[in-house]
């Protein structure tokens, strides 16, 4: 299981995702009858609490249920018994949980990608379902003990996906492979005539507001989506990060949508915050990149990215893709009220479709922003800068880089260096620009000109028109091609993930698995 704590006590193993609540409570409870703890986990106080069901006299199901019924949280639990090869117990309760069905063998994972190299059958538990589960099969349980009967899934996905494939790491396949896997979600949502191929029900007439919804790298691709479905629909849209929107109970509007983004469709926050919005507003939609997910199945519509698995844990190809389908639905938007003619939306679809082109250019790039990422691998802290839809995409920038190589980096609008962040600048702080040759271009020399009157080293990224223009006085430059400007952060997601990537190949951090991370985050 993603992010999961496996503990022992007595015969009891217990595999743990998430978080027992009141697990103080109940530690005190079995210090009191003798069970005292080694450790200061909650994963060890489930463990205990079964094994003190086992000594009163309890079968092992017995004991896991009873145990069950004390624990209070957001979990996903495996139990497993000495003396019982084929027994497992699973349960979850707020956390995603899946069961594997092999032949003569049986597998529990947080989701079906993860379970993927074992089994492509797979049985989705639902809230508050426990399973026994043996050699032969499962039986699944509901919240109330009644026998439940979950159905079980087929899924799609090639074993291929999760090989490295000759390259040194995931992450570095992940990126290389976004041409391809743009081109395969284009494909799959447009038409060769240059229409939009979306599934049904998706109608923006009507509605007066879309709110997104998600988390870390999700999130700023719904940001990014808030200035598409601003500027090219006309339509208000608000962004919210998963794990406070519920808590601040925001207003929702029963003419408006709700969207939400997620790669692998389990995140625990974003999945709370779509069942607080799912009864207050006209629909539900999400964008996944696992259409069997727990937020595709809770939604009212799921749109799949196709980006195919993604292993390592700093998201890359699924952004992209996320940004494309965000993309055409922002298309989908201005094309229902109104504000695209056929024309219009036909020369987006073909920006679009130039893509993959665009960032195969980019990804020829790598060792040049090598040799670029070998000096900064060398800083403390570095400034990521950006306007308009380049905004966000600083933040994604400034996360990517922070997440792999441990280097402190922060995101900002340019306009808002001269109210605070200027005073970081020194040379010693490498600055970041991420600055198209468009309308917002000027102003962003301007701001990069504040930065190297205070001896700041300028990482330029441009076009050649821009570069020519601002690059005098840079630091480095690195010279991209020509883009629509509306869809030009996702062409220049690729430098800012090979500046990542690089920076912490340099200083020998674990690109895949960084510490303290896990791929999806299942828990609050």
């Amino acid at each position: 299981m993603t992010n999961a704590h496996p503990h022992r006590a007595g015969g009891v193993a217990v595999v743990h995702n998430g978080i027992i609540e009141n697990f103080r409570d109940l530690r005190a409870e079995l210090a009191a009858d003798g069970y005292a703890q080694e450790s200061e986990t909650d994963t060890e106080t489930v463990a205990l609490l079964a094994r003190r069901e086992l000594d009163r006299g309890a079968t092992p199901v017995e004991a896991a249920r009873a145990t069950l019924k004390r624990l209070h949280g957001a979990f996903a639990l495996c139990f497993l018994f000495d003396g019982e090869a084929d027994l497992m117990i699973a349960a979850r309760k707020g956390s995603p949980l899946a069961i594997g069905h092999g032949t003569g063998e049986m597998f529990v994972g947080s989701d079906a990608i993860a379970l993927a190299p074992m089994t492509d059958r797979i049985t989705y538990l639902e809230e508050g379902d426990w399973a026994v589960i043996t050699r032969a099969g499962a039986q699944i349980f509901d919240a109330a003990d009644r026998l439940a009967n979950r159905s079980e899934t087929r899924i799609q996905i090639d074993a291929a996906r999760i090989e490295k494939g000759g390259y040194k790491h995931f992450m570095a396949k992940e990126i290389a492979e976004q041409p391809l896997v743009i081109a395969e979600a284009l494909k799959h949502y447009t038409t060769a005539e240059g229409l939009l191929r979306l599934p049904e029900g998706i109608d923006f007439q009507g509605v007066d507001r879309i709110t997104l919804v998600a988390c870390g790298t999700a999130s700023y691709a719904a940001h990014i989506a808030k200035y598409w479905f601003e500027q090219i629909a006309g339509l208000p849209a608000e962004i919210d990060i998963a794990s406070e929107f519920r808590y601040r109970e925001p207003p929702l509007s029963p003419t408006s949508w709700a969207l939400f983004v997620s790669q692998s469709g389990e995140t625990a926050d974003t999945l709370a915050a779509l069942r607080y919005a799912k009864e207050k507003v006209a629909k539900v939609l999400s964008v996944v990149n696992v259409p069997t997910s727990s937020i595709a199945r809770e939604s009212d519509l799921a749109l799949s990215i196709m980006a195919g698995v993604e292993v390592g844990v700093a998201s890359t190809k699924a952004f992209t893709c996320q940004l494309v389908t965000l993309a055409l639905l922002a298309l989908k938007a201005g094309l229902d009220r109104g504000r695209l003619t056929p024309a219009d939306l036909a020369q987006h679809i073909a920006d679009l479709k130039a893509l993959p082109g665009l960032m195969n250019h980019a990804l020829s790039l790598s060792p040049q922003i090598a040799a670029i990422a070998d000096d900064l691998a060398k800083a403390q802290d570095v400034l990521f800068l950006g306007r308009g839809t380049m905004y966000p995409l600083a933040l994604e920038g400034a996360l990517k880089l922070k997440e792999i190589s441990y280097i402190h980096a922060e995101g900002y609008a340019s306009g808002e260096l001269k109210h605070g962040p200027i005073a970081l600048i020194d040379a010693a702080v490498p600055v970041i620009v991420l600055a198209p040759k468009d309308a917002l271009f000027d102003k962003t020399v301007s701001n990069m000109q504040e930065v190297m009157a205070r001896h700041g080293r300028v990482v330029l990224l441009s076009d050649a028109k821009g570069i020519a223009e601002a690059g005098a006085g840079s630091w480095k430059t690195i010279t991209l091609p020509e883009v629509s400007a509306a869809f030009a952060p996702i062409l220049y997601a690729v430098p800012a993930q090979l500046l990542a990537y690089h920076t912490a190949i340099a200083k020998g951090t674990d690109v895949d698995q960084p510490r303290n991370l896990a791929k999806s985050v299942t828990v609050e």
